[in-house]
């Protein structure tokens, strides 16, 4: 017996179909179900049971609560193409026995399904109804909490109860209350003999008790095993508070040594950030129960000019005991490799099946030199901050650089060096010569390592961002996740490029299913939030950005999507304006705080404070458009042509368009460089120079190759129409884009109706009844 997460549906109405209808509409509906993701990922890891029932059929998950109900969406949205099915489904969390029938076939039998089959009976045709314990545990989650409407109970068969909810987001489910629950009538008063119940519940008590003892993966959440973990902060016990970049870098190391070990399941570093702090403050079992583990490693070091104390504890969360502690009194060249020390002692402690190879990747040591060692804690320190702007990346660049100058044969410094130089080139800049030297470390990492998964990631990453090859980059992601299985960038990544092919749903999937193993991962859920924000949807939109500040209250980047979100949904930038004015001032690095603050004004039409933003900055340029820094000209001659006064604007964006003319001879292949260049000499009135360029975006990123980029591109070509008089030119376009994901960004070239209403680079259309037409028919 063990606890399974059952979806049950069956279609409304069938018993009045014909023996042939019925069996279109089976093959019908069973082939919606076999295309949504979550059931084929289920089927693919062997943790899904399907069973044909009557006018329906049961799924039974067994990884997650949440499993069912994203399997239900994605039925929901693809029944909304077959408007002949009506389908009900009902959701529960249960005791499930997997048996053999008659035929030698898998069956299901327990509480489990047949309390789903009772909730999906309080359903009509459109409801997604799923029971208090399935709610329950849904509404740890943001993303399902302000979904979730509580029906109360629902009488069924043998005057049993159950208590529903209903799940409605906006465009999926039906937010009817079902008919059962309107007529349910009002119980009659029944005695009991008190004994009886006395009884079951005792003979209740000691089957679940039973069952807890001899389930090896039950936990404080319900899902996690007994070879769960999670690697906390470690403690800077050290004199020097400067020393604690290193007890970082060695929980890191830790944590990583452990995510290459398969029969584990490990928390990423972004999810344990969060407890960072005094031990004494920790409760270890709520902590558990947030990450869905069993077991916390915790740790402190304590660091000397050239000599280091640590303590290290294993602790089982769930029954309050230590499993392994031990402490290490080394040299730092002695401490070279004390991850892989550590990280066979909790594989031992935890009687994890360790294989030959994992054993080999996990104990060899990075470097015999701990200088170098040193630099590449305080690189790691760097590159891997909450909010990594380019400065930090930059700052890590050169130290992995330096630690690589005292151990040439660094092969994890070199990947590492590889992978921030990629990240430079794709968000910032994107030159020839980071191209070539990200390229260069990945193939020495290989060459020094060849089953050294970082080298692999890094490898994947300049194929994804260098050649947009994607094919090859997902086969180097696919062996980088082979050697670390635990290690959630990498499917991250994959999640990525699934966005650029349009496989927005799949892409939804996959950083659903990476936080339901790593909860806390502030990256994922900013990942899984532009997803929705692409697909412009705004209720699932919220909810995660509101998820996203949560988890990173300080950070620029949630506070301004929270703000953007509200402003598509419903045109007021109040809570952008709000969100920005929470950021410490002074606190701009990139200029990104100025460039949305100035944005906002722009939107309201406020010239006057989007000039006196400009003003106080320092900074020459800003980080706002994408692959490019926007300098400082460009944002005073927008605000000078809409304070109308084109002489300043001239002079400003012709400041700007030499600067992107600059930007576009040193990487001519990178589309942004040209879009940008092309709608600045849109607004300078150089009408064929703004179409060769923006044209130029459109060719080196088709929408048939980046289905993420490449609508942006056609986006600012838009924009580029617009303030060059071609009114049906742009109008056909944003009737392509307004329909399809992709082009929403916090700039001016976005496409939702809150921006096309409110921005005033869309004025030229205002009047034009084809433009008034297309927002009356568009939702927000």
């Amino acid at each position: 017996m063990e606890i399974g997460h059952v979806l049950f549906m069956d279609v409304v109405g069938y018993s009045k179909l014909l023996i042939d209808q019925q069996r279109e509409l089976q093959e019908q509906l069973g082939e919606i179900v076999r295309g949504t993701s979550c059931f084929r990922a289920a089927e693919a890891s062997g943790r899904l049971v399907r069973l044909p029932v009557g006018d329906g059929m049961a799924l039974v998950f067994f990884d997650s609560p949440e499993a069912p109900l994203r399997c239900a969406i994605e039925i929901h949205e693809a029944l909304k193409k077959q408007p002949g099915i009506q389908l009900r489904m009902g959701i529960h969390s249960g005791p499930i026995n997997q048996v053999r029938d008659v035929n030698d076939r898998t069956n299901i039998a327990g509480a489990g399904i047949n309390i789903a089959q009772r909730v999906m009976d309080c359903a009509d045709a459109g409801h997604i109804l799923v029971s208090k314990r399935v709610a329950e545990d849904l509404a740890q989650s943001a993303e399902w909490q302000l979904h979730l409407q509580h029906l109360g109970e629902c009488e069924v068969k043998h005057g049993a109860k159950v208590d529903i909810f209903n799940f409605y987001n906006g465009a999926i489910g039906n937010a009817q209350t079902p008919q059962k629950i309107r007529e349910e009538p009002v119980a009659k008063p029944r005695r009991r003999n008190w004994w009886i119940a006395v009884a079951v519940i005792i003979v209740g008590l000691i089957a679940l008790l039973g069952y807890l003892q001899k389930s090896r993966h039950w936990s404080a959440t319900g899902q996690a095993g007994e070879k769960s973990i999670a690697v906390l902060p470690f403690e800077n016990f050290s004199d020097d508070k400067a020393n604690g970049y290193f007890a970082d870098g060695i929980q890191d190391d830790v944590l990583t040594a452990l995510a290459k070990i398969r029969d584990l399941r490990v928390i990423s570093r972004t999810s344990v950030e969060k407890y960072r702090g005094s031990k004494e403050s920790r409760n270890l079992r709520e902590i558990a129960k947030a990450l869905g583990v069993n077991n916390i490693l915790e740790g402190s070091v304590r660091r000397v000019g050239d000599r280091m104390v640590m303590n290290v504890q294993l602790i089982d969360a769930v029954q309050d005991r230590h499993r392994w502690a031990n402490k290490y009194d080394l040299t730092l060249q002695d401490s070279l490799g004390i991850d892989g020390q550590i990280a066979s002692a909790i594989a031992t402690a935890l009687s994890a099946n360790v294989t030959a190879d994992e054993t080999a990747r996990v104990t060899d040591k990075p470097t015999a030199n701990p200088r170098a060692y040193d630099l590449f804690l305080q690189a790691k320190e760097y590159e891997f901050k909450p909010d990594t702007f380019l400065q930090d990346y930059r700052t890590a660049e050169q130290l992995y650089v330096q630690a690589i100058t005292l151990d040439p044969k660094f092969a994890l410094a070199h990947a590492r060096l590889a992978a921030t130089r990629a990240r430079i080139y794709h968000f910032y800049e994107p030159t020839e010569a980071w191209r070539k030297s990200a390229r260069a470390e990945a193939a020495v990492a290989l060459q020094l390592q060849p089953n050294l998964a970082e080298a692999h990631h890094a490898t994947g990453l300049c194929y994804y961002w260098f050649d947009r090859n994607y094919p090859e980059a997902l086969r180097e992601f696919e062996i980088a996740r082979a050697l670390s299985p635990n290690d959630s960038s990498i499917p991250w990544d994959m999640g990525a490029i699934k966005r650029r092919q349009g496989k927005w749903n799949e892409a939804l999937a996959d950083y659903r299913r990476i936080l339901s193993l790593d909860p806390q991962n502030a990256n994922v859920v900013r990942d899984l939030l532009y997803v929705y924000c692409a697909m412009r949807d705004w209720p699932n939109a919220k909810a995660t950005a509101q998820r996203l500040l949560a988890l990173t209250p300080d950070s620029v980047n949630a506070k301004a999507q929270i703000g953007y979100v509200i402003f598509w949904e419903k045109g007021d930038t109040t809570r952008l304006k709000q969100e920005l004015a929470t950021v410490a001032p002074g606190k701009d690095p990139d200029g990104a705080v100025s460039s949305c603050r100035m944005d906002a004004s722009l939107i309201d039409r406020d010239p006057a404070t989007a000039a006196a933003i400009l003003q106080t900055s320092p900074l020459e340029n800003f980080s706002y458009f994408n692959a490019v820094d926007t300098p400082r000209s460009f944002f005073a001659g927008e605000i000078a042509l809409l304070r109308g006064d084109q002489v300043t604007a001239r002079k400003e964006l012709e400041h700007a368009r030499d600067i992107f003319a600059a930007a576009v001879q040193e990487a001519p292949q990178i589309p942004e460089r040209h879009a940008f260049l092309g709608l600045t000499c849109a607004f300078l009135g150089e009408k064929q120079r703004a179409f060769n360029e923006g044209k130029r975006a459109v060719e080196l990123r088709p929408e048939s190759e980046d289905a993420l980029d490449g609508p942006i591109m056609n986006a600012v070509l838009a924009m580029i129409y617009v303030r060059t008089g071609e009114a049906a030119r742009a109008i056909e376009l944003l009737q392509h884009l307004i329909a399809i994901p992709g082009p929403v960004d916090s700039v001016n070239y976005s496409i939702t109706v809150n921006d096309l209403k409110l921005r005033w680079e869309w004025d030229p259309l205002r009047s034009d009844p084809r433009f008034q037409k297309l927002l009356a028919e568009s939702k927000p």
